[in-house]
């Protein structure tokens, strides 16, 4: 069943397409919740109005979706959508009270980020060979970025040569929600960056993306995230290979030298602290495993 048999559907994402300014990865995440739960209401409920949804019909759902083998973190993504969703027809007067506010949600194991280890960061940028051409110099500069900055996968892809800013030693990046903010370069990178720049092989008019392939093409998500899985495993046994895995390691690899908790909170763009100080529990794992190996009594 197409969504269009709510008619409130499309006004909601429109709204936190054109308003909110979320990501076209977000965005689509949002529409194929709501598609699975509209469609659920009319295989199951005869598609009730939207302000007869109650939280037994909810509750139902999320019964289904763990009956279908979803895991925790994805049914709580999704009913994380729904609230969303019911929220905004509260204030546009669709509906009188949501739903959700009597639904439980379940609980999530809490796991560590997985990163990469300082030794196989070095092995990477320094035994690894990378081709002598335009796309090995280009997966190379890439890998360096994600681990040097943090950036998201779509920042990196979008990045535009305006936001190298040479003259602070700093990138202007675009992040989620469209909030900018600042990443310090070294001057190594930096001098690598403009190098790059200066030494395209194509240049398009009105592209302006940093990163481009050997045809003066922007790079595409799963590009990138191929050259990252593929360059990763020859480094590291970690299960994943992507290149949030690179920001992870970014993160951890501060906290783990000391930087301030809030420093990386900026760093990263995180609108809250608490996603940020997941990444001081790696650095306590890490004095515990010394503590035990060091200490005579533990």
């Amino acid at each position: 069943m197409p969504t269009t048999h709510y008619q409130q559907v499309q006004p909601f994402l429109n709204y936190i397409k054109f308003e909110k300014r979320y990501s076209q990865h977000t965005l689509a995440a949002y529409q194929r919740d709501l598609e699975q739960f509209t469609e659920f209401l009319f295989t199951d409920f005869e598609a009730p109005a939207l302000n007869k949804v109650t939280s037994a019909i909810i509750r139902s759902w999320m019964a289904e979706l763990k009956e279908n083998g979803n895991s925790a973190k994805t049914i709580n993504r999704k009913i994380s959508t729904l609230k969303s969703f019911f929220l905004f027809l509260m204030k546009q007067k669709e509906i009188e009270q949501t739903p959700l506010a009597t639904v439980v949600t379940p609980k999530i194991n809490k796991r560590l980020p997985a990163f990469v280890a300082e030794k196989d960061i070095d092995t990477l940028f320094n035994y690894v060979e990378f081709n002598d051409d335009w796309k090995g110099r280009t997966d190379r500069l890439v890998l360096l970025v994600f681990y040097n900055t943090g950036m998201r996968l779509s920042e990196l892809v979008n990045l535009k040569e305006h936001q190298v800013d040479a003259s602070y030693s700093q990138l202007k990046v675009l992040g989620k929600g469209n909030k900018e903010r600042i990443i310090p370069l070294s001057k190594e990178l930096l001098s690598e960056l403009k190098s790059y720049i200066a030494d395209k092989p194509v240049k398009l008019e009105g592209v302006g993306n940093v990163f481009i392939n050997e045809k003066g093409k922007a790079l595409y998500d799963k590009y990138v995230y191929k050259l990252v899985k593929q360059n990763l495993s020859l480094v590291t046994t970690l299960q994943k290979k992507s290149p949030h895995i690179l920001r992870h390691t970014f993160a951890t690899h501060l906290t783990n030298s000391g930087a301030d908790i809030n420093a990386v909170k900026e760093l990263l763009g995180h609108s809250s602290l608490a996603a940020t100080q997941v990444y001081t529990h790696n650095n306590i794992e890490k004095l515990k495993e010394a503590y035990k190996k060091a200490h005579p009594k533990a």
